[in-house]
């Protein structure tokens, strides 16, 4: 691919191409080779399970658990490459037996991270015979993961041959067409690692047809497209555990808490936006002649990838601006190599901590004592009606802006801020926005029918009773009136009707509901499981009672 600085440069170039003669200049074919990547430490497999199997690290940690508790694999948590001798002759007889002595080849890998501990194996099967397993489905589809990376790390590499194509082009240029062929799959057969970056591999154009040099090529179209720079791409779950490795924070035990502490803690989210089309040009010359057409593609799409909130910047900006040592990457890194050093014995652990507590709990102190509390504050200008300031900051409740300060003698206005907008980045005019709701739109039963924005969308609200406005079904806060807010609030009312399975006069807090997995016992916000043979609405007050006080205590979650 050629780029071109304009499109006045590119329009000449595909102009050029109108009745050119182009001649294949050489065809070059090369011997090459493939190998097998190392078997699974606790990072690569929680980035492959995220890339292939779409796991989250803790869903791969928690199942790469349970499959270690039944036996059938060797501990997940290990930053080691390395494969004990009596794993890699069980893995030669059985590549030898299922596939021939030629796809075998005995590997040691060395680790390419120089703080890794090695202190258990690589991540493999304990036993290479079972292919699969019974169990879970997810249990089955990491296992054969950790079975396939693990046996294809002991075979012999892929045997390709390449052919790289140069074509005459104009203005001194050429046109190139790579591709490959397989001659001998080697591990090939068995496992083909993702690859973690978002760009896809443009550089083989798969199996290519057979051609001679001298050879003058039939011109079909040429296609000059538009492009757009990208900023850096936002880290998946998969691709932030790499990043961490890279810059040796943390271990294999600590990558998924970390990740998932930051999401429970609202210093990150997983995006939602879809991206929004955005138009690009094309010169095509196709048929005689060169024409210029539009089309469009999404562009800024986050769904799924891992985006700061406000909350997080704010604490972020906060701990860097007073604990800047320690929210330094490197701390972490110096942190964990005197780790090391304790356990050879180089340094006594407890002058380790003293050395670092010391300094740490007076800065915690002074901190406490003399910093202002973090809200991430940001002028947007002044409200035209009321000549007070607005800002836009973090609250008690989340994000949010306001109409005037805590100083002034009228007390000020509050509005959240919408699921896609931020306090670094609201403007004035979409603040303003905010604060035209809640509005009044009627009344029912003599109250008040209110129409609003709420942090996860619009909604209509009578009293206590709130009803979502759903886009999908037609309906907007813009072309919402009272005639159909009414209809909303009925059909809310029916609904939840239909959800009361019955109500106890000795206690007005228990009530038997209809959820979305079946019938259960609610007490004030207690929920409690039915028994498999109730039948909800035979229950009586005393019965409910006993199955409160008598519920199963489930498993204990982890700290």
């Amino acid at each position: 691919a050629k780029n071109f600085d304009s499109e006045k440069d590119a329009k000449e170039f595909v102009d050029a191409c109108l009745g050119h003669d182009f001649k294949v200049n050489s065809v070059t074919k090369k011997p090459a080779k493939k190998s097998p990547t190392a078997p699974f430490t606790t990072s690569t497999l929680q980035q492959e399970a995220s890339l292939k199997l779409g796991f989250s690290v803790s869903r791969t940690m928690g199942v790469a658990q349970r499959l270690y508790e039944a036996g059938h694999i060797t501990y997940m948590r290990t930053d080691s490459v390395n494969l004990s001798k009596t794993a890699t002759d069980a893995a030669q007889a059985e590549i030898e037996n299922a596939y021939g002595k030629e796809y075998h080849n005995f590997r040691q890998y060395k680790n390419k991270n120089s703080s890794a501990q090695e202190a258990h194996e690589a991540i493999r099967p304990t036993n290479f015979a079972a292919h699969t397993i019974t169990g879970e489905s997810d249990q089955e589809k990491l296992y054969q993961l950790i079975w396939k990376r693990s046996i294809a790390s002991q075979m012999s590499e892929a045997q390709l041959e390449r052919t790289a194509i140069k074509i005459d082009a104009p203005k001194n240029l050429e046109f190139s067409a790579n591709g490959e062929i397989i001659k001998f799959d080697g591990f090939l057969k068995v496992y083909l690692e993702s690859s973690i970056d978002d760009e896809d591999d443009e550089s083989i154009d798969g199996l290519l047809p057979p051609i001679k040099e001298g050879e003058l090529l039939s011109n079909d179209s040429v296609t000059s497209t538009e492009r757009f720079t990208r900023p850096p791409a936002r880290y998946v779950e998969a691709s932030l555990v790499k990043k961490l490795e890279e810059l040796g924070i943390g271990r294999p035990s600590t990558y998924a808490p970390t990740i998932s502490t930051i999401q429970k803690r609202g210093y990150v989210e997983k995006g939602e936006r879809e991206g929004v089309e955005r138009k690009y040009k094309q010169i095509v010359l196709e048929g005689g002649s060169v024409n210029q057409v539009e089309q469009t593609e999404k562009t800024g799409s986050d769904k799924g990838k891992l985006v700061p909130t406000d909350i997080g910047r704010v604490v972020t900006e906060f701990l860097i601006q007073h604990f800047d040592q320690i929210m330094d990457y490197n701390f972490t890194a110096s942190v964990e190599k005197e780790f090391d050093d304790i356990a050879q014995g180089l340094v006594k652990w407890t002058k380790m901590l003293k050395e670092f507590y010391g300094p740490f709990h007076d800065k915690v102190e002074d901190t406490i004592e003399n910093s202002e509390r973090a809200s991430g504050e940001r002028e947007l200008g002044v409200d035209p009606k009321s000549g007070k300031k607005i800002i836009a900051r973090i609250g008690r409740f989340g994000p949010m802006v306001q109409i005037g300060e805590q100083d002034d003698e009228e007390k000020p206005k509050f509005a959240s801020i919408q699921k896609d907008q931020s306090i670094s980045t609201i403007t004035l005019e979409e603040a303003l926005e905010l604060f035209k709701f809640p509005k009044t739109i009627g009344q029912f039963e003599d109250k008040d029918v209110k129409i609003n924005k709420g942090r996860f969308g619009p909604y209509v609200q009578i009293e206590r009773t709130f009803v979502s406005i759903k886009e999908d079904k037609g309906d907007s806060l813009e072309s919402m009136t009272i005639e159909r807010a009414i209809e909303l609030i009925l059909e809310k009312r029916e609904e939840d009707k239909n959800r009361i399975i019955k109500e106890f006069p000795e206690n007005a807090e228990m009530q038997l509901l209809n959820g979305r997995y079946g019938a259960y016992l609610k007490i004030g916000k207690k929920n409690y499981k039915l028994p498999k043979d109730a039948e909800p609405a035979e229950l009586s007050y005393e019965e409910c009672v006993h199955i409160s006080e008598n519920q199963p205590k489930g498993r204990k979650k982890k700290k």
